[in-house]
């Protein structure tokens, strides 16, 4: 029999290298589930995450008109529109209005809630359906009978009210009948978070009720519906254009099709990228899993590698096969991460697509799928071609001989620029393709950080236990000793926990500091109430009964109106370029007040405060920080609309301003003379020395009866409804941060399957010696113990330091470290080192030493 082999040496052709790798892998993926399971795991993040964003963003580009109620919709702050701004909408297309505004609804017997009032005319919705029980046309559901304007209300105002259908309530001076209940809204994604349930009328009901004061915190938007042949883009541009041009001066705050939720839109943005940063440090945490993975594997094929280069294979080709069997794993592991990401989008909306108010349309999306593709490959690539770099320098007879350990050596230079070459792409991609860039700058930045001082605790770790004493207990020297001998597992353990504790503690420091915030204690001075459209002409009086209702509390009152930035130091505001901490101040109307005093809570910084007496050309006050993202110093001009009027001011001054302490404050702040004669309402504080629930509903009681106009909103409910949001918020973080941690126990284990050769070895030999079974497992017990704790002390550092910056920096809320969770985390990293580890000695311990010293 005539065998023929096939060259290494020469000029191979390119089809070898795969054909070797193919081969190779034909006794099985051993040894690389791991490698499989950590990039599935982080493409599967990465590209269902952006799988489900993208289908919601078509979704929401398919349902614009129907989220907005048409076309454009136009929205105006605490006044109407003009006949003449209505006829030239009307002259464009079908107009619908709607008006928006808090109320307080009274039962028969006196019980009080929040209610968040809808006023829609007889064209209501133009667009979509109104989903009610009993279901009616909205001519019937809102006309006036028997004394009573109808009303559609949520379930939840029945439930706090004790309602039924046809019970009546009565909202100002106004009687309604509820004759049915709103379970949906076709544009109620478009309206944002509110205070309290769905209050459904007509606008002459809203009208009967006199809640409708000059000032009042009303919104009056008009939706425009173009002709359906007439209704794409580029009329939408041209119809906001003309209006724009048309009426300069209306102050319309304009939503279009394409922009019907930017609040929405925003927010998905945002959430998108924080969960594909998750999923990429997963990817990164699963890159050491890579790493460890084809050591490992290169360390059992050392024979197959002595036999390549000892027929005639030349360290180039050797890495060619082992690259290519690289390459074709992380193929493998993104494929399965692809087909689980593409069918997120399609199992959530075949599970939850009733309940979710949000219009997913599942679909594939193959540049989604292609990016995650990318940053699958690319990962094991740059944490591939370490290990694969050092084979090419390793000779044959280090291969044969070097049994229990392999000498250390740095990879060539070429196989160093190809790793940085690829790591600075990953890094591009990852920044280049981020919503937000300072974020991923950062995420980036804190990563490569993390790394270096991972590894510099592993080798710190090492560097001490080498030079701690020599003890006489057995089994604590024989775990210091493993600590750093060669071969030892410090160094994966730390970088495979580390990172994934890191985020983990971050996670868990953040959303127990949310729920104090939001939750548990409020700010010790923080207001028991805040009272809106207080009528200017009774504000004095309102005072005055507040502090008779209310002996020994505060009473805090100010006026304000509601305004919109139109320009900043000569430039539109669409046109400036705010920083992501400062955009949200030009996506709407503001609140503005004037007065002669400094704000309680705020500091002036810049500047000088004008005085009680100012009379000179009007100033503004505005907070430091949406200063610095909007680009202004002091001497700028900023141009507020305002009841449809521009008003300009100079800045005068910058104030810090203790947002939570929740007293009234604005961003803008104003000289007494800068909206003298403007009709307004006034906003007032009620701070409670001992706040009860008894004491609050007589509170708010009091002030319905005597002020039926005034809507109360009561600062802990209020809370409560922001903090069941954050609450969710959070266990939506929570859980996708988790991947992470599955990302880090994953690669834990690999790492520590990677040393189980290693450990059986040290087994048999110490066993041999005369080593018991029960000092060999006391002895790895207390190794990874110690390796654990100085990770877990690692992660909680890192944790707590990412957490302190992230709320007191990005959410301006004060920090708490909380000490019960950080020793959740380090009780649990503890168990699943040890455990793992030990899980791993056990079966090395039961290996019969004969088998294992023949092949010495």
């Amino acid at each position: 029999m005539t065998i023929v082999a096939e060259p290494l040496s020469g000029n191979p052709p390119a089809s070898l290298p795969l054909r070797y790798a193919l081969r190779e892998l034909r006794g099985g993926l051993r040894g690389f589930y791991v490698f499989i399971a950590c990039i599935a795991l982080g493409v599967m993040t990465i590209s269902g995450v952006g799988s489900v964003a993208a289908s919601l963003g078509d979704g929401l580009a398919r349902e614009g008109r129907t989220l907005l109620g048409g076309d454009v919709a136009f929205s105006l702050f605490q006044r109407e529109a003009t006949p003449e701004e209505i006829a030239f909408l009307r002259s464009r297309g079908e107009v619908s209005s709607i008006a928006t505004l808090r109320g307080m609804a009274r039962a028969a017997d006196d019980r009080l809630a929040l209610v968040e009032i809808k006023a829609v005319d007889q064209a209501y919705p133009m667009l979509g359906q109104i989903s009610l029980e009993p279901g009616m046309p909205i001519a019937d559901l809102l006309t006036e009978r028997d004394g009573a304007f109808g009303a559609a209300a949520d379930q939840t105002l029945l439930a706090r009210l004790d309602l039924k259908l046809g019970d009546r309530v009565n909202v100002g001076q106004a009687v309604f009948q509820i004759r049915s209940v709103v379970n949906t809204e076709p544009d109620k994604l478009a309206g944002g978070l509110g205070f309290g349930p769905r209050f459904l009328v007509s606008e002459a009901g809203l009208r009967a009720t006199q809640l409708i004061q000059p000032g009042s915190l009303v919104r009056w938007i008009y939706r425009v519906k173009l002709p359906d042949d007439v209704s794409g883009s580029r009329n939408t541009t041209r119809l906001i254009d003309d209006t724009r041009q048309a009426l300069p001066q209306a102050g319309w705050e304009i939503r279009s099709r394409d922009n019907a939720s930017p609040q929405l839109e925003r927010t998905i943005s945002r959430f998108t990228q924080f969960l594909t940063l998750v999923g990429l440090a997963a990817l990164l945490v699963g890159g050491v899993g890579v790493a460890n993975a084809v050591k490992s594997h290169i360390d059992r094929r050392r024979d197959v590698i002595a036999t390549f280069k000892a027929v005639g294979g030349t360290g180039r080709d050797v890495f060619s096969i082992y690259l290519t069997q690289v390459i074709g794993l992380a193929l493998i592991g993104s494929i399965i991460g692809l087909v689980a990401g593409a069918a997120l989008p399609f199992a959530i909306v075949h599970l939850f697509g009733k309940l979710l108010p949000l219009p997913i349309e599942a679909a594939l999306h193959p540049e989604e799928l292609a990016l995650s593709l990318v940053y699958g490959l690319l990962t094991a690539l740059a944490f591939g071609l370490w290990p694969l770099g050092r084979v090419h320098d390793v000779p044959v007879a280090a291969l044969f001989r070097d049994t229990v350990a392999s000498a250390w050596h740095r990879p060539r230079w070429p196989y160093l620029a190809s790793m940085a070459g690829v790591i600075t792409l990953l890094i591009a991609v990852v920044i280049g393709l981020s919503y937000d860039r300072r974020v991923a700058t950062v995420f980036v930045v804190s990563s490569i950080a993390v790394f270096v001082l991972l590894r510099g605790i592993a080798a710190a770790l090492m560097a001490l236990a080498r030079r701690l004493p020599r003890t006489e207990i057995t089994m604590l020297r024989l775990a210091i000793t493993n600590i750093y001998r060669p071969g030892a597992l410090t160094p994966s353990v730390v970088l495979s926990l580390g990172l994934g504790l890191a985020v983990l503690v971050t996670i868990t420091q953040i959303d127990g500091n949310l729920r104090r915030q939001f939750m548990a204690a409020l700010p010790e001075h923080a207001p028991s109430f805040y009272f809106i459209d207080i009528p200017a002409t009774d504000a004095d009086r309102f005072s005055a009964f507040l502090k008779e209702t209310a002996p020994g509390s505060t009473v805090e009152e100010v006026p304000m109106l509601r305004g919109r930035i139109v320009s900043a130091r000569g430039v539109r505001a669409e046109d400036l370029k705010p920083s992501t901490d400062a955009e949200w101040v030009l996506q709407s109307d503001r609140g503005l007040t004037s007065t002669g005093e400094i704000p309680k809570g705020s500091k002036i910084v810049e500047g000088q405060w004008w005085g009680a007496d100012y009379s000179g050309p009007p100033l503004v006050s505005i907070e430091k920080k949406i200063a610095d993202g909007l680009g202004l110093k002091i001497g700028d001009e900023i141009v507020v609309n305002v009841l449809g009027r521009d008003i300009s001011a100079r800045i005068g001054n910058m104030r810090t301003i203790d947002w939570q302490g929740l007293g009234i404050n604005f961003v803008l702040v104003f000289s007494p003379n800068a909206f003298r004669g403007a009709p307004h309402t006034h906003i007032a504080t009620l701070t409670e020395p001992h706040p009860g629930a008894a004491g609050d509903a007589a509170i708010v009681k009091s002030v319905a009866s005597a002020f039926p106009m005034v809507t109360s909103v009561r600062v802990r409910e209020a809370l409560e409804t922001i903090g069941s949001v954050v609450t969710n918020l959070v266990l939506a973080i929570r859980g996708a941060s988790a991947i992470t941690l599955i990302s880090a126990i994953l690669v834990l284990g690999g790492a520590l399957a990677a040393g189980h050769r290693h450990r059986v070895y040290d087994a048999v030999i110490l066993k041999t010696l005369g080593a018991t079974r029960a000092r060999l497992i006391g002895a790895y017990a207390l190794e990874y113990l110690l390796i654990g704790f100085a990770t877990a002390v690692f992660g909680v550092i890192a944790g707590s330091i990412a957490a302190w910056l992230i709320v007191t920096r990005l959410m301006t809320l004060s920090f708490v470290w909380q000490a019960g969770s950080a020793a959740g985390v380090v009780a649990s990293a503890l168990i699943v080192t040890v455990g793992l580890g030990l899980a791993g000695t056990l079966l090395a311990l039961n290996q019969k030493p004969a088998a294992v010293l023949r092949n010495l």
